[in-house]
């Protein structure tokens, strides 16, 4: 599975830069903002993608080691572009859910956005990013949970697509992050606004740039014009605006 993840992401880069972190830029803002009081010691970033969370860290924490991590070598080579002239950023190609022994105890912050609902081992990822803070340091993770909307575009596609994730790890989501040894101390659902020009656009955009490319490479193209179809009948017409909800679990070690 890891194998097609990192393929379907090497594919959408370039589209995910240019669609979707713009769209999610208030939810990387509102990640690094729940982040203060941290030690001494590194920033890092689990499914770090293009890196949009660099640009804010750096400016909120200067003189910082910040580093991404991500399965994909595409995400990571638009990383380090967008990081290239900024001491002490850098990406690398890595597994984001079991981070290598030698983060343990480390980092002043972990921070990631929209990976960990991507990630087979949910529970797990998040107890070794927790196992790689320092004491008193900060995680601050936000993804979209499975209520992220009741009608808009994510809910369609959710209604359409054959193929769910898997998502019983969310209830235990908490206690995970208390058995590894940190204290939750917000559990919040910031939702922001989003606009697509038409439906056909978030389709080609979802489909080709985002976290439907994987199924679209195990299950082939046939499978994504029978989606594309089902989801195109059934979603409006004309420009369409939404609110979707995400979580943010912020917690101290």
């Amino acid at each position: 599975m890891n194998e097609v993840l990192a393929r379907a992401w090497d594919e959408a880069a370039d589209g995910y830069e240019a669609y979707f972190v713009p769209r999610f830029a208030p939810w990387v803002a509102a990640a690094v903002a729940a982040v203060d009081e941290v030690p001494a010691g590194p920033v890092l970033v689990p499914c770090c993608g293009t890196f949009p969370e660099a640009d804010p860290l750096v400016a909120r924490f200067p003189g910082r080691e910040v580093v991404g991590i991500d399965l994909s070598a595409g995400m990571v080579r638009r990383a380090n572009a967008r990081v290239s002239g900024m001491p002490g950023v850098r990406a690398v190609v890595g597994d984001a859910a079991a981070l290598d022994p030698g983060w343990e105890g480390r980092c002043a912050a972990v921070v990631s956005v929209f990976g960990l609902q991507q990630i087979p081992d949910a529970l797990g990822a998040v107890r070794s990013w927790v196992g790689a803070l320092a004491p008193g340091g900060r995680l601050s993770v936000v993804y979209w949970p499975e209520d992220t909307e009741e009608d808009g575009p994510f809910a369609l596609m959710r209604s359409i697509l054959p193929v769910r994730s898997e998502r019983s790890w969310e209830p235990g989501l908490l206690d995970a992050v208390a058995s590894a040894g940190a204290t939750v101390i917000r559990d919040e659902h910031p939702a922001f606004p989003m606009e697509h020009a038409d439906a056909e656009t978030f389709f080609h955009a979802f489909s080709c740039s985002g976290p439907m490319r994987a199924s679209a490479l195990v299950h082939g193209e046939e499978f994504v014009a029978r989606v594309r179809a089902d989801f195109l009948r059934a979603a409006p017409s004309g420009r369409w605006t939404h609110t979707p909800r995400a979580r943010l679990v912020t917690a101290v070690r």
